[in-house]
């Protein structure tokens, strides 16, 4: 009986020490997470959230967010692969910035050089306004834009960027003109849409919503009204047929092996699957998507097909 409950003891050793699943994808050390726009924007917020629920899943590591922005991301992403691809440096990417910049030809870098490895939300176009803006609905709007060809200036984050497009998109779709005005980051446009340095912005659902009471909120791009936006109708309603924003998720250098990718697609999956994560994203007015390394080269395909024709459409391309 003694040698029988040294074997079990034995047996049961291994086990015990074994860390659960999950930490078994923790970083072994400190994680560096690049961030290709300024403090204060969307792609901030959702780092910060991320920064939040990562430290409860993994609270031996810290994470540290680190800013380069310019060029509306493009000096971050024409940087990404000189950093070590030691899985412990991760790049805040977003479409469909990573291919329309290239396509335009002003930045270093093409879109076959980032290297996605997880899309974790989506935020849909909205045009906003000043609350205390005389423009009450995006009638007025269009009736203000169309008696003033050029004068109604609005904010947007970056050239070539998801709200460029979305710029010219509305212009076209409606038979206005509107002068977009780019900014490094959604942080930088707020102060200056609060200052009243432009007439409203060209931004994210998200922006409206962590903006509420400052600014009000005009036109949605979804299949229907947000919830926390209920009294704002989408552009289907108004008559055109758009469905689109912004898609953010995490890159790495090229050099990262595959195992490297794999595990921090797989993190960054249970960081979007956490409760914590989910109530964080809808407060905000994030749309949680679940792209990993299994399913990215299928979905890079079709996105970079999608925008680079829409490019062509709005001529942001050459």
């Amino acid at each position: 009986m003694k040698k029988l409950a040294a074997m079990l003891c034995m047996l049961a050793a291994p086990l015990a020490m074994a860390p659960p699943a999950l930490a078994q994808a923790c970083p072994e050390k400190n994680l560096n997470y690049y961030q290709a726009f300024p403090t204060g924007g969307e792609s901030d917020i959702s780092a910060r959230h991320q920064q939040l629920v990562l430290k409860k899943r993994c609270p031996a590591i810290e994470t540290v967010i680190q800013y380069k922005p310019g060029a509306g991301g493009g000096l971050m992403w024409a940087q990404m692969n000189q950093i070590a691809g030691d899985g412990l440096n991760v790049i805040g990417i977003n479409l469909p910035h990573i291919v329309f910049q290239p396509l335009e030809g002003q930045v270093q870098y093409k879109t076959e050089d980032v290297t996605p490895v997880f899309w974790f939300h989506y935020t849909p176009d909205a045009l906003v306004v000043l609350e205390s803006s005389p423009i009450k609905t995006f009638q007025d709007f269009v009736k203000a834009a169309k008696a003033n060809p050029g004068k109604i200036a609005l904010g947007g984050s970056g050239l070539n960027s998801a709200n460029h497009a979305a710029h010219e998109r509305m212009n076209a779709a409606f038979g206005i003109k509107t002068t977009y005005v780019p900014y490094k980051g959604t942080g930088d446009m707020t102060t200056s849409v609060l200052g009243g340095h432009v007439g409203g912005a060209m931004s994210y659902t998200a922006f409206a919503i962590n903006n509420k009471g400052k600014m009000r909120a005009l036109a949605v791009a979804m299949e229907k009204r947000h919830p926390l936006l209920p009294d704002v109708p989408t552009f289907r309603e108004l008559g055109v047929d758009w469905v689109d924003g912004a898609y953010r998720g995490i890159g790495v250098p090229k050099s990262a092996s595959a195992e490297v990718r794999k595990r921090l697609s797989d993190l960054w999956m249970a960081l979007n699957k956490d409760p914590e994560m989910k109530e964080l994203a809808a407060r905000s007015g994030f749309e949680l998507v679940n792209v990993g390394v299994g399913e990215m080269d299928a979905f890079m395909k079709d996105k970079i097909k999608l925008y680079t024709e829409g490019a062509k459409r709005l001529g942001l391309g050459k």
